[in-house]
């Protein structure tokens, strides 16, 4: 079991991150037209799963703005950005923070993408939600880069993350 911390404080994960090199498990989960969605929808592109816990949060929305800019003339990569928050109020933020480059994907419907990929809260404050991490997957969503966030209330690194897309 994994843990990060809120603010200092320990919270415990439920399960382990995908190690790189493995095959990432594959998910169901919703975007924002309520359809749902797996990672072979998106086969045949390297993905950066950004997850976060809430759009409605400083540093979930500022990694969201940093990540949908990088991706500007990418079509060949996508970016999956992935909370327990509703369909709806991601297109709200989507909207609002005039993204376009980015899918967001919900955990509205299950837990188990949480749980598949080590990411779920067990306890504290924002038990029920997903710690904040970022996985780049290859064109067969074989794992190339994992960073979970060893703090929840930081961002990721981010040149990393663009290194390991290529």
């Amino acid at each position: 079991m994994a843990t990060v911390t809120l603010k200092g404080n320990t919270v415990n994960l439920v399960g382990e991150l995908p190690a790189v090199g493995s095959v990432a498990p594959d998910f169901k989960l919703v975007d924002t037209d309520l359809a749902d969605r797996s990672l072979d929808d998106y086969r045949g592109k390297k993905k950066l799963l950004s997850v976060v816990p809430s759009l409605d949060t400083e540093v979930c929305a500022e990694s969201t703005k940093k990540f949908d800019q990088q991706m500007s003339g990418h079509p060949e990569l996508v970016v999956l950005v992935i909370s327990a928050d509703l369909p709806f109020a991601a297109s709200r933020f989507c909207s609002s923070a005039g993204t376009g480059n980015v899918t967001f994907l919900s955990m509205m419907r299950s837990k188990n993408f949480a749980k598949d990929y080590g990411l779920l809260i067990e306890d504290g404050p924002l038990a029920g939600l997903t710690a904040r991490a970022v996985l780049v997957l290859d064109e067969d969503n074989k794992v190339l880069y994992t960073e979970l966030v060893p703090e929840i209330a930081q961002e990721p690194d981010y040149d990393k993350a663009f290194a390991a897309l290529g």
